[in-house]
């Protein structure tokens, strides 16, 4: 069951599952706990605020407008890391130096993911597509290949392969590695 896909969780979510709940938190748990931990949290304090991520996923996930734009661990990252901000804000128990790292952190993530968006946006329309059906959405190999009308999920993979190396030789052209590595 740790194995479904975003869009089968979503559905399930959208029907009332509860066992979606479950399996969120169970596949997420471990990458969100060692989060808050790197930002000076404790166990109980990421579970904490992970059982409140995941509660903020559930209710916007079920409204019927909701449309997820990301992966679900990408939106939980980054709901765990407003929240664990604010409970360092609110605790006040860091110095301004260290809650200054904590968001210049969090904003070199998110300039990382612009940048990467940047580069998919330059590869053609197809290769744009796979990547962000697959990367974004959460897609299937089965499904992209119905989506773009590709013969079979091997076909699909082949060309998301193919795509992938494009936007990493893209990605080491515009960039240095160090402008990725923590």
């Amino acid at each position: 069951m740790l194995t479904m896909k975003d869009a089968e969780i979503l559905d399930l979510i959208k029907r009332g599952d509860e066992s979606a709940m479950d399996l969120i938190y169970k596949k997420y748990y471990r990458m969100m706990v060692k989060m808050v931990r790197k930002n000076s949290g404790t166990e109980e304090e990421a579970r904490d605020v992970y059982q409140d991520a995941v509660i903020v996923f559930w209710q916007k996930a079920r409204k019927k407008e909701f449309v997820l734009t990301s992966r679900i661990s990408t939106y939980l990252y980054s709901v765990c890391n407003n929240l664990w901000l604010k409970e360092l804000e609110r605790k006040s128990r860091l110095s301004g130096e260290t809650a200054d790292r904590a968001v210049i952190h969090d904003h070199e993530q998110k300039e990382k993911i612009r940048a990467v968006r940047a580069c998919i946006e330059e590869l053609g329309d197809t290769c744009k597509k796979v990547l962000s059906y697959y990367y974004f959405d959460g897609m299937s190999m089965k499904v992209i290949a119905e989506r773009l009308g590709f013969a079979n999920a091997e076909t699909a993979k082949t060309k998301k392969y193919k795509c992938k190396k494009a936007l990493d030789q893209l990605i080491r052209t515009k960039f240095k590695a160090s402008d990725f590595m923590d």
